[in-house]
């Protein structure tokens, strides 16, 4: 089995710092450490990180900001730690470009879970032109740290729908033969709604399918997981250039979730 890789923990808190570092240590990664925003966000340019903790209250400068500047040079899983309450934190985390939250104070095992479940996820098929370098590295985990059942989908591996074409096994999605650059979630989001066919799926379910079929059918659901949901449908919406009064591919489902839209024959 090949190592998990390199994590970067960046966190102004020691105990909390030190509380990660531990459980990510634990789980097999090399762990870097930083207490600031502009530290942490070189320990992740050099260290080439395949996974960053990330508080949002930091000294020097906001979490999300810290987040931007990651994302301008590294695909790597983000998992963001807040105290805050607010959930417009954590809808602005997910449209900045993290992968995941947890909220402090938080278990150990939910915070390995958590990770566990974005390492089984397929990377991102489209990321910035300055983190091709890394993506050799960040692609070379054994098959035992992902999820082999949604790896190969020989029955629906390119789904096309109403001038939409998406390649489950090379990560792109095109519309109209334009690329279109979707996050992991998103893309996952899309896959899930593709393939159900115009079955509707619930908010729990997208949540899972964002997540990765890592989370069992028991796993706790909150309400701001469902709201991160319906941020990245709105995302999905915008960049599939939906005509809200005549959707060509995603029919919100009032009180219940969402459903792909029928096909058209033009």
């Amino acid at each position: 089995m090949s190592e998990p890789g390199v994590a970067v923990v960046i966190e102004d808190d020691e105990d909390v710092r030190n509380l990660v570092d531990a459980i990510l240590k634990e789980a097999g990664f090399v762990v870097h450490s930083a207490a600031t925003g502009r530290e942490g966000v070189e320990v992740v340019r050099h260290q080439q990180a395949s996974i960053v903790t990330l508080d949002i209250g930091l000294p020097d400068m906001d979490g999300h900001e810290v987040l931007r500047r990651i994302r301008q040079f590294s695909d790597a899983y983000v998992l963001m730690l807040t105290a805050r309450q607010d959930e417009s934190e954590t809808l602005t985390a997910f449209l900045t470009g993290a992968d995941d939250y947890v909220r402090k104070p938080f278990l150990p095992r939910e915070l390995r879970a958590r990770v566990t479940a974005m390492m089984r996820r397929p990377r991102a098929a489209t990321v910035p032109a300055s983190v091709g370098e890394f993506r050799g590295a960040l692609h070379d985990r054994g098959p035992e740290d992902r999820d082999s059942s949604r790896q190969d989908r020989p029955d629906d591996a390119v789904i096309r729908h109403n001038g939409l074409v998406l390649n489950y096994k090379t990560r792109t999605v095109s519309l109209q033969g334009s690329a279109l650059n979707l996050t992991r979630s998103e893309f996952d989001l899309l896959y899930d709604l593709l393939r159900g066919k115009g079955a509707v799926r619930t908010k729990t379910d997208l949540v899972r399918a964002a997540r990765g079929d890592y989370y069992e059918d028991d796993a706790y659901i909150s309400e701001a997981d469902e709201r991160a949901v319906e941020t990245h449908i709105g995302n999905l919406r915008r960049k599939l250039r939906e005509d809200p009064q005549s959707p060509r591919f995603l029919v919100t489902v009032r009180g219940i979730g969402y459903r792909l839209a029928p096909e058209r024959p033009d």
